[in-house]
């Protein structure tokens, strides 16, 4: 199943929804990782990405992974 909706954006061309549920795009939850979470559930407090069906977990883990190599710390997968 592809959760991808490309060209459907206000954030531009191409963004890719990570959470159709709550409309949360991936540039999104790179945000939240910017702004300091560390966790998945930094994420749903800030995004609320995750807390509908929970399709997008694995997802806005592996950008959390994403964004551990990216900030140079590591970061805790706790659900």
């Amino acid at each position: 199943m592809c959760l991808a909706l490309p060209n459907h954006s206000i954030e531009g061309d191409g963004a890719m929804y990570v959470c159709i549920c709550r409309a949360v795009t991936e540039a999104a939850v790179r945000g939240c990782i910017a702004d300091g979470a560390r966790t998945i559930k930094d994420v749903v407090k800030r995004c609320e990405a995750g807390t509908g069906c929970g399709t997008c977990v694995s997802k806005i883990l592996d950008l959390l992974g994403t964004g551990a190599s990216e900030l140079g710390h590591p970061l805790q997968r706790s659900a």
